[in-house]
């Protein structure tokens, strides 16, 4: 990098930055953004001044918006009775895609890890418990990932929902379409036989 200027070691090193850019990566970016137009690079700066000045989370589901409450809370085509609990805004973006839920979210920022000392006071847990005691909600759908961390955090979360007058339900999990079982771990095919159904 000695060889290039200091404006774009800084640029090549802030690129580096970003998750899962390495040095070359960041290299080729900024040679791209070099070799760019004036105003493609202006509007590229300014979108990110625009996210990191409006974007913020949802004071009700906590997912990614830049208004508040988010244009999916006040949305007055979603079903208000039912709450899908999922771990990150990108796993509310996976579903809204699927188009196979219509009703809330609730995203709680990440999952149990006591191992990294992620308990439930890290969690937006408090917030979703609140919102099932006002009453109107009747099922909370818990999407999280089916790793150890996800499995524990739609665990807790069943627990402690037990005190409450909402049906609790899990995503299905199991052989994912097109797959072939010899590449599957046995946690995968475990929960497959546990979850078959009648046909």
């Amino acid at each position: 990098m000695q060889y290039y200027p200091p404006s774009l070691v800084r640029l090549i090193k802030g690129l580096a930055k970003l998750p899962g850019i390495g040095e070359k990566t960041a290299t080729r970016l900024a040679l791209h953004i070099l070799r760019s137009s004036h105003e493609d690079a202006k509007r590229l700066s300014e979108s990110i001044l625009e996210v990191k000045g409006k974007v913020r989370f949802c004071s009700k589901c906590f997912g990614l918006a830049d208004t508040d409450p988010c244009r999916l809370c006040v949305n007055p085509n979603r079903d208000t009775t039912i709450i899908c609990v999922i771990e990150q805004p990108s796993d509310l973006v996976a579903l809204e895609k699927s188009g196979a839920f219509k009703g809330l979210y609730h995203v709680l920022h990440g999952a149990l890890s006591p191992m990294n000392g992620i308990g439930p006071n890290d969690l937006k847990i408090k917030e979703l418990m609140a919102r099932v005691s006002n009453g109107k909600i009747e099922e909370l759908v818990i999407a999280t990932n089916t790793n150890v961390e996800g499995e524990a955090t739609a665990s807790y979360l069943a627990q402690i929902l037990k005190a409450h007058p909402v049906r609790v339900t899990r995503i299905a999990s199991g052989v994912p379409m097109g797959s072939d079982l010899k590449y599957l771990d046995e946690v995968t095919i475990n929960r497959a036989m546990e979850r078959r159904q009648d046909l």
